[in-house]
């Protein structure tokens, strides 16, 4: 039991990391899907945390094995996946009032019928179910999708001061790996057709862009999202500078017409932010 001094606040537990990958057979043209799994629970475990009774904990080994039966027969949209397992633990374990279920899908691009590719960008399409007992409410979008501009990207007029070593420029290397996120709330669009949209709404605009900061390009990015999925109503976004520098090829006797840069790596500036729907 809580002593007169301390109490239990929020908290939850899960498991992490779990690994899955599902091939559909159905056809000779094979499907791939890959994802991870993280999976976090709360609801009625006061006496877990202070007498270490256990009786109300569904082990987190159990969690694993739930992602890797659920998915036997199908995965669907990762958000429709997520879904249905965070309504599995809620439904089925009294101890369990609310369940958060993340799941990222790692992108495969196919070849033939049963052969793929991936390269390492890293790119993953992301989403977040919650679901309390009453209601699921639904949290998608990308992770590390990297872009990068060659030309139409500036960086001029900012603050000066004593420390100041940044050069201006007019044309520049703009990179990044963008991760937004955008919440359906309850709302159950072709989750499909929503992401496919987003993503390309986000890519069209970082291309469209003549950009004069990467704050810039952040709100152009936020704003044709929202253009492209009427159900939502804000994106978040961070963008980290993905930094190139033109190297210096005179110690060599060398012009450098634009052609050769080195990849920067540590430190980079990270922008974020929020693009919302003005409320009706």
């Amino acid at each position: 039991m809580p002593s007169s001094e301390f109490t239990l606040g929020a908290n939850s537990y899960g498991k992490s990391g779990i690994r899955l990958v599902r091939v559909g057979r159905e056809s000779p043209r094979h499907e791939l899907r890959d994802l991870t799994v993280h999976t976090a629970l709360s609801g009625d475990l006061d006496a877990t945390h202070y007498t270490g009774d256990n009786a109300g904990v569904l082990p987190t080994d159990t969690q694993k094995n739930t992602v890797y039966a659920l998915a036997r027969d199908g995965i669907g949209t990762v958000e429709a996946f997520a879904e249905r397992l965070a309504r599995h633990f809620v439904d089925r374990v009294p101890s369990i009032g609310a369940a958060r279920v993340r799941v990222e899908e790692h992108a495969w691009d196919r070849i033939g019928e049963h052969s793929f590719a991936r390269g390492d960008g890293g790119e993953r399409r992301t989403t977040e179910v919650v679901y309390d007992g009453r209601a699921a409410t639904t949290t998608s979008g990308v992770r590390d999708l990297l872009l990068l501009n060659t030309t139409d990207s500036a960086f001029s007029g900012f603050l000066v001061d004593e420390y100041t070593t940044l050069p201006e420029t007019d044309d520049r290397i703009l990179a990044t790996a963008v991760t937004a996120t955008w919440d359906y709330g309850t709302a159950k669009p072709d989750f499909d057709r929503a992401f496919a949209a987003a993503r390309g709404a986000l890519m069209e605009a970082f291309a469209d862009t003549y950009s004069l900061s990467l704050q810039q390009t952040l709100y152009a990015v936020g704003e044709r999202i929202l253009k492209a999925i009427p159900e939502v109503a804000e994106v978040r976004l961070s963008m980290p500078n993905r930094h190139h520098y033109l190297f210096d090829l005179g110690r060599f006797g060398l012009d450098n017409p634009g052609a050769v840069f080195q990849a920067g790596d540590l430190p980079y500036g990270l922008i974020e932010g929020t693009v919302r729907r003005e409320a009706a």
